[in-house]
Parts: C-alpha cells; sequence; structure tokens
C-alpha cells in the first residue's frame, strides 16, 4: 500500500504529483464531493482494515481526517447521492465479507 497521490491530465498526457495521504492504504473507494474535494475511504494496509476516510481539498493540496464508518471495510463500493452523502457497501473487514451498508457524510 502507498500513501502517494498523482493526477493524470488527459488534455496533456502528463502526471503530477499531488500531497500524500496520511495514511498508506489499499483496496479503497474515491468519491468526489460536490465542494471538488475527494474522499477517500476505508481500505487497508497489511493486516489493519480501516473505518477512517481522508478528504483531499484540490485548493490547499491537502488532505484532512475526515467522518468513520462503523465498520472497517475494504474492496466495498460507494456511490455519491446528489445530495452529498454517500453510500457505502458490501467488502470484507478481515475475517467476513460485509452484506451490510451505511452512509457516510
Amino acid at each position: 500500500p502507498l500513501n502517494s497521490v498523482e493526477l493524470y491530465n488527459p488534455l496533456t498526457n502528463n502526471w503530477t504529483m499531488l500531497a500524500s495521504m496520511r495514511i498508506a492504504r489499499w483496496r479503497h473507494s474515491a468519491s468526489i464531493l460536490s465542494d471538488g474535494s475527494l474522499l477517500i475511504i476505508g481500505g487497508r494496509n497489511g493486516s489493519n482494515f480501516f473505518s477512517n476516510s481522508e478528504r483531499y481539498y484540490p485548493l490547499t493540496n491537502n488532505w484532512t481526517m475526515s467522518a468513520n464508518m462503523i465498520t472497517a471495510r475494504d474492496a466495498h463500493s460507494a456511490f455519491t447521492f446528489s445530495d452529498g452523502k454517500i453510500l457505502v457497501a458490501g467488502g470484507y473487514n478481515g475475517s467476513a465479507s460485509l452484506s451490510s451498508a451505511e452512509i457516510l457524510c
């Protein structure tokens, strides 16, 4: 797992390094919020499964810790509703596949 972040610009075919996430993770989800920020949700780092999320603000190139889920999960699905709330469903918590869902924000 990595905490590095790169932004791809298809118009110039170039990658740009951004600020690193606070926590290295993989098998997370990413959701764009209505204000243009990006929310990285859950995932894992080795044997640690995360219920936390990190929010990236492109105007300041800064990450902050954000909302926590009730259940740690990786390999889940996330869907952003028009009101800005995010449905997080399924995934794995380190010991079982999950059939539960929850709403963030």
